[in-house]
């Protein structure tokens, strides 16, 4: 499985961006989705994440701003961020994983990451 995101740049706060991440591979519809962030000199952090039923799990940072959703034709998921903060600042990556209940579990698939600025 190979796994791409992109539709990362430079937003101005209080902005918007969507991520879209791409996979190849027949795992896609039955994964969980998740994803991560990571901003310089902190651990790499879920974000969100949107089961095989799309059902959907957030962050508390994320909630009320962003939005994961997926599209089983096109093997595709997304991240719609909205209201965005400098604190949101980091590179972001999906994974294809598992999930049970409310709980997240990253699969070994990656994506490359997208950087995501959020800077007046």
């Amino acid at each position: 499985v190979q796994l791409q995101a992109y539709g990362g740049g430079l937003v101005q706060p209080g902005g918007s961006l969507r991520l879209s991440c791409a996979a190849s591979g027949s795992i896609f519809r039955a994964s969980a989705m998740g994803w991560y962030r990571q901003a310089p000199g902190k651990q790499r952090e879920l974000v969100a994440f949107i089961t095989s039923g799309d059902g959907t799990m957030y962050a508390d940072s994320a909630k009320g701003r962003f939005s994961v959703s997926r599209d089983n034709a096109k093997n595709t998921v997304y991240l719609q961020m909205n209201s965005l903060v400098p604190e949101d600042t980091a590179v972001y990556y999906c994974n294809a994983g598992t999930s049970r209940y409310a709980n997240y579990y990253a699969g070994a698939y990656w994506g490359q990451g997208t950087q995501v600025t959020v800077s007046s």
